[in-house]
């Protein structure tokens, strides 16, 4: 730990601390300070008395005081990440006044070593797509009112803007500040709406995204000889539009979401328009005024003599009166100031872009040096209309493909086109939907009595082609269809844009909305290439379905890293998707389409999770080509984003990985055959080892929501979306969130490495004699060395593995319903780790785990004297609770305790879902 964020971090514990003795008393703190220290000198010496002394002082705490000591170490967890999270952005300044290469700075020496010309990443960026698409999954479990305050604690901790005068006032507002956090409730006594998870996400966008992405434009503008760039870094939204095992998700949310983010842009827009005014102060009688400027003043209708030479004000104030009758027409709560005369709105965010570049130009023809100017607040408002306009995120459409099954076959069946649709075999389906698509006469009528599921898919449609007449047509562009199996799964939802007006063209028809299919089993992956086969080879419906653009092809495929995962373990998964990355390339080449990958990540290693810059380098050599949109879902947008100096971090990298993976990739030697053979044999190994303890054993699903919290969390307000699909019991009908989640809460983070023990093990032992086993041994070192997708996949493990305790696991296993199962597989889950562990420092040459990582490793070794604590109680309420020895206040309590323990533990973990 840097000496700076050891000092942050003493320092937020001690104002804790007073805190607590401050508000809690002395007999409190005492106990914090002594379970603390227990802790620490347990972890530092491993003394099992120490242990046994933890664990006594733990369970002798009252209920009042459990709840107490939860608060203090969870707290403690949210505050030292406050402390790392600055020590990242003092990185970050250090390497800017060294004049260190920025990520942007390293990428454009690359290319320009490898040969390629600024020309080359021009002509990829005019024609590419980078976004990132916020969503709104139950993983950031802390409440706004926390984060907002967590955010101006942070800025306080910013050394960079002390002063030794106000040393004093900053402490007794960190102490105030902490103070606040402490009488603030933890958790939400309610489950989140879609609108507030709309208002989190949107917090992010005024803090970071509407000032940074600008920015970065006009640092890319320049790095490219001064080349305006089109809008190819867009953000991208599933708040509001993803309906997938999602009843609250209806075509009123779509609207609220996104007449959310308007407000949120306009909001932006409306306030840099005034403070333009109040700046761009030119005179016209000190010097020439460039006459579509003063057209633009003279329509403004601001009669004002004190501005009557003053021809960037006028026109200014007329742009501000017709923003403002904009956001009034849209309907949206802007905070404006009154226009001074009426005025017309704006049609398109295009004729507001138009008028601003009037701005722009008049500037620059009155005097060169006034670039300086421009780069103040024109250019960045011009690059924020262009990647934002009027409508601020794309906002996707998902929904699951059994809905749009069920929706098809009851509009066929009251139109008599087809008695019953779900019976029919695949290739009968394609043909009937083909037809229908090619028919004129809808099947869809008024006087027919519909189901309210058919009329909720239905009015969702509807309020798109309304929001795309209202926003402009980025608003909403697609529609991912889960659980994709089959070419007639993307057709219903052809079928459905057709009945509700979403086909555009005469002759040659397309969706209006691109139909994206995702695939999210392992089955389904290895399935992707045959469904998108018959889609492309069939000249019909592949001019259907997909569109043009820039007069080329393009179809975009999402794959999901989450369900991939649990159905089949982390390794098996990141090959298929690997492999079914290749086999989509291959084939969108043969057919002359280009291909948009969509990568559903999330923010632990068991759903995809990991450094975005490493993992977009790993994708095959050629997959990437400036295509390339990847989900930003619960603590990691908060980790990314919540400070601008850190999110521009980010996004410069999302960037150079584009550039890098587009433009170098196929200067790289492609992975040797033998690394492609290897890691086939190990992923086989390591799914049936994973598929044999998760599905195969029986009692294993009984272990799991006895063994884990898992049924704590689903109770737990921590998102909006039911955490099952189906209250069933079975894993398979678990949302792979939570069960991710649940593993990371025990310590386990089974998601993350199971199976590479296995499977490593395996292809070691099919060697014949020592001397093949030493150079297939030697192959796994080469790959880990050598291959980007090897290199970031056994990275990520580490860390998993790294952050997995098994003697904090093994008390949650005494959880389970029957402890003869549970202690079984509780050995079978340690037996792997340890395999895994073996043969993970074999193939790296390591000693210890994170051994090449000192800094990640200090900082889980420092984070561990407060989860542990944590942890212990956990399990100890967990018993209470279950067993029910409380009438139904002390339950009640409990049962809070528990969901403190939940938030204090992801905050320790930081990467947990």
């Amino acid at each position: 730990m840097q000496t700076a964020q050891r000092e942050d971090v003493r320092r937020l514990g001690r104002l804790l601390g007073d805190v607590v003795r401050d508000f809690e008393g002395v007999r409190l703190f005492d106990a914090v300070e002594r379970i603390r220290q227990i802790a620490t000198r347990f972890r530092r010496d491993g003394r099992a008395e120490d242990a046994r002394e933890l664990d006594r002082q733990l369970k002798k705490l009252t209920r009042d005081d459990t709840v107490s000591v939860v608060r203090a170490f969870s707290y403690f967890l949210h505050l030292a990440n406050l402390a790392e999270d600055q020590e990242r952005v003092r990185e970050l300044r250090r390497r800017q006044s060294a004049g260190e290469n920025d990520a942007l700075d390293e990428t454009f020496r690359r290319l320009a070593e490898a040969g390629v010309d600024r020309t080359q990443a021009v002509e990829l960026l005019d024609r590419g797509c980078l976004m990132p698409v916020l969503t709104a999954h139950p993983t950031e479990v802390q409440r706004k009112s926390i984060l907002d305050t967590e955010r101006e604690i942070a800025a306080l901790l910013d050394d960079s803007r002390a002063t030794t005068e106000d040393a004093a006032s900053r402490e007794e507002r960190l102490f105030a500040l902490v103070a606040t956090l402490w009488q603030t409730r933890m958790l939400r006594p309610q489950k989140l709406t879609v609108q507030d998870e709309t208002e989190n996400a949107l917090s992010f966008w005024r803090t970071t995204f509407l000032r940074e992405i600008p920015k970065l434009y006009a640092a890319l503008s320049a790095r490219l000889g001064g080349r305006e760039l089109p809008p190819f870094l867009r953000l991208g939204s599933w708040i509001g539009g993803d309906r997938d095992g999602h009843p609250n998700v209806h075509a009123e949310t779509m609207r609220a979401a996104i007449r959310a983010q308007a407000t949120t842009v306009f909001d932006h827009y409306l306030e840099q328009v005034h403070a333009m005014g109040a700046e761009l102060s030119m005179s016209a009688l000190l010097g020439a005024s460039d006459p579509a400027l003063l057209a633009l003043a003279q329509e403004s209708a601001d009669a004002s003599p004190q501005r009557a030479d003053e021809p960037y004000r006028r026109a200014l104030t007329g742009i501000y009166a017709r923003l403002r009758a904009t956001a009034q027409v849209l309907e949206l709560d802007v905070r404006a100031r009154p226009a001074l005369a009426a005025a017309a709105p704006y049609g398109r965010a295009a004729e507001f872009s138009d008028d601003m570049a009037v701005i722009e130009r008049s500037l620059l023809a009155r005097n060169a040096r006034n670039a300086v100017v421009v780069g103040h607040r024109v250019a960045p408002l011009l690059h924020a209309v262009s990647a934002f306009g009027f409508h601020g995120a794309t906002l996707d459409l998902r929904q699951s493909s059994d809905v749009f099954e069920a929706v098809v076959a009851e509009l066929l069946a009251l139109a008599e086109a087809c008695p019953d649709y779900r019976r029919l075999p695949e290739h009968e389906r394609v043909r009937l939907l083909a037809r229908e698509l090619g028919r004129a006469r809808p099947l869809f009528a008024t006087h027919f009595h519909y189901s309210e599921r058919t009329r909720r898919e239905l009015a969702v449609f509807q309020a798109a082609r309304e929001l795309r007449a209202r926003f402009g047509e980025a608003v909403i562009d697609k529609h991912i269809v889960s659980h994709t199996e089959s070419l007639s799964d993307l057709l219903e939802v052809a079928l459905v844009q057709k009945e509700t007006g979403l086909l555009a063209g005469d002759q040659l028809r397309c969706c209006v909305l691109m139909v994206v299919p995702l695939f999210e089993t392992i089955e389904d992956l290895e399935r992707a290439p045959v469904i998108l086969g018959e889609l492309l080879a069939h000249p019909g419906l592949r001019s259907l379905l997909v569109p043009s653009i820039a007069g080329r092809p393009l179809q975009e495929v999402m794959l999901g890293y989450s369900d991939s995962n649990k159905d089949g373990g982390f390794l098996a998964s990141s090959w298929a998707l690997y492999r079914a990355t290749q086999r989509l390339q291959a084939l969108f080449d043969e057919h002359g389409v280009q291909l948009r990958l969509f990568h559903g990540r999330g923010g632990t290693v068991g759903r995809g999770g990991g450094p975005t810059f490493e993992a977009i380098l790993a994708q095959p050599p050629g997959s990437v080509r400036g295509q390339l949109r990847l989900t930003e879902q619960g603590e990691t947008i908060q980790a990314k984003y919540a400070d601008a100096r850190v999110g521009r971090h980010h996004l410069d990298l999302l960037v150079a990985a584009l550039l890098q993976a587009s433009l170098l990739s196929n200067r790289a030697p492609r992975s040797h055959v033998a690394f492609e053979a290897a890691m086939e044999e190990i992923a086989g190994h390591a799914h049936r080892a994973y598929r044999h303890l998760v599905y195969e054993t029986e009692g294993f699903a009984e272990f799991f929501f006895s063994a884990t919290p898992i049924t704590e969390i689903m109770e737990l307000n921590i998102g909006s979306r039911p955490a099952s699909r189906r209250t069933t019991g079975r894993i398979e009908d678990l949302r792979a969130i939570p069960w991710v989640f649940s593993w990371g809460q025990a310590r386990v983070l089974l998601p993350g490495w199971y199976g590479f023990g296995s499977g490593v093990e395996a292809y070691l032992k099919a060697a014949r004699g020592p001397a093949e086993r030493r150079r297939r041994l030697e192959m796994l070192r080469s790959m880990a060395r050598d291959w980007p997708f090897f290199h970031a996949l056994t990275s990520n493990m580490e860390m998993a593995l790294a952050k997995t305790d098994l003697s904090i696991a093994a008390r949650y296993a005494k959880l389970a319903s029957h402890q003869a199962r549970g202690r079984t597989f509780f050995r079978r889950i340690s037996d792997e780790w340890t395999l895994t562990v073996k043969h993970w420092l074999a193939i790296s040459g390591q000693r210890a785990l994170l051994e090449s990582n000192p800094a990640l490793a200090r900082t889980i070794r420092n984070r561990l004297p407060y989860l542990d604590p944590l942890n212990h109680l956990q399990v100890e309420l967990i018993k209470r609770h279950r067993e029910g020895k409380r009438g139904a206040a002390g339950s009640e309590r409990v049962k809070r305790g528990i969901h403190l323990t939940i938030n204090g533990i992801s905050a320790g973990l930081r990467n947990t879902g």
